[in-house]
């Protein structure tokens, strides 16, 4: 067994998941979903297995939008879109399928 952690990761599968259902989002609606569906989990858990799953390349910076509106922080904010990239494997998770088709 190499040393060092496993690269794969069940939160990164989970998003995995939601991402091949809905095709693109941005990492808020991401983490909306993520926690109607699977156990308790970090906004900061989702954002930092976003960005390694880009390193990976499980997924893949679809565009990046700069949107208008009053926040607590400014007047606006960045939000990356991201959508599954050539090394992610779905296996298809029925709890996600019919959670998305009943959000739709």
């Amino acid at each position: 067994m190499p040393r060092g952690r496993p690269v794969k990761s069940q939160i990164r599968q989970n998003i995995v998941e939601i991402l091949y259902f809905l095709g693109e989002a941005h990492g808020y609606e991401i983490y909306k979903i993520y926690k109607a569906i699977f156990p308790k989990v970090s906004m900061r858990s989702i954002y930092y297995h976003l960005k390694k799953g880009v390193a990976l390349e499980e997924f893949k910076i679809k565009q990046i939008k700069q949107e208008k509106g009053e926040y607590s922080w400014g007047s606006q904010a960045e939000k990356i879109y991201y959508s599954l990239g050539s090394k992610a494997k779905p296996k298809i998770d029925k709890k996600t399928k019919k959670y998305i088709e009943k959000r739709r």
